[in-house]
């Protein structure tokens, strides 16, 4: 498989790589910063500079070319101010998303826990401004004709992976490794059952295997 992921250079999106080239698939890796080049190719993966927040749609096509799946996993990150949340963690995804229309490419989008029910306009603290750019993304992904999944973890963290997680249909909130994280959307590209799902998924007891086996046995509603 032939997987293209924005962001590339994020915390999760550089296990991701490392688990899916292991595993023998070929990674297109999106970044804003050439001097992100580098990492990327020690990780097996073919970077290709693309900022998603000024290239057009058709660029963003080219970029993509070739991808039997798409995953938008970028992020402004904690540090950027409440504009760059819409520019990137919405425009961002949406902008991908038109850009791989024609291909009706499987997308697959990193959310977050909240964004199934977001703060009200009111609330313009940059968290809540977040969460609301999470989930238009989310529903714009969702309004679509194509094959998707939305993956909302709760608190990432940086500990060690356990290879356990707690997966379910429904919001709760928890912590969760982003090495943990990886290994679920890695599952979930490579099972057509992940289609038109919302998962939750933190840190737990049972293994990912098992977890996304019972999840995924689940008729879809």
């Amino acid at each position: 498989m032939r997987v293209a992921i924005a962001g590339a250079h994020g915390n999760i999106a550089q296990r991701l790589t490392a688990r899916l080239v292991a595993g023998g698939d070929t990674v297109i890796g999106l970044i804003r910063n050439p001097g992100h080049a580098a990492d990327l190719r020690a990780r097996g993966a073919d970077p290709v500079v693309c900022d998603l927040e000024h290239a057009t749609v058709e660029e963003v096509a080219a970029a993509v070319a070739g991808a039997d799946a798409v995953v938008f996993a970028a992020g402004a990150g904690p540090g950027s101010g409440a504009e760059r949340k819409l520019t990137l963690d919405r425009d961002g995804a949406i902008k991908l998303l038109e850009a791989t229309a024609a291909s009706a490419t499987p997308y697959l989008i990193v959310s977050s826990v909240g964004a199934e029910n977001p703060p009200p306009d009111s609330d313009d603290d940059v968290f809540s401004v977040y969460l609301r750019a999470k989930a238009q993304a989310d529903a714009a992904v969702m309004a679509s004709e194509r094959p998707w999944t939305v993956l909302r973890p709760g608190a990432l963290t940086d500990d060690p992976g356990t290879g356990a997680v707690r997966l379910d249909l429904s919001p709760f909130r928890g912590r969760v490794a982003r090495e943990d994280v990886a290994e679920v959307l890695a599952g979930l590209l490579h099972d057509p059952r992940a289609s038109h799902r919302i998962l939750y998924v933190n840190g737990g007891e049972e293994p990912i295997a098992a977890a996304l086996e019972r999840v995924l046995g689940t008729p879809a509603g």
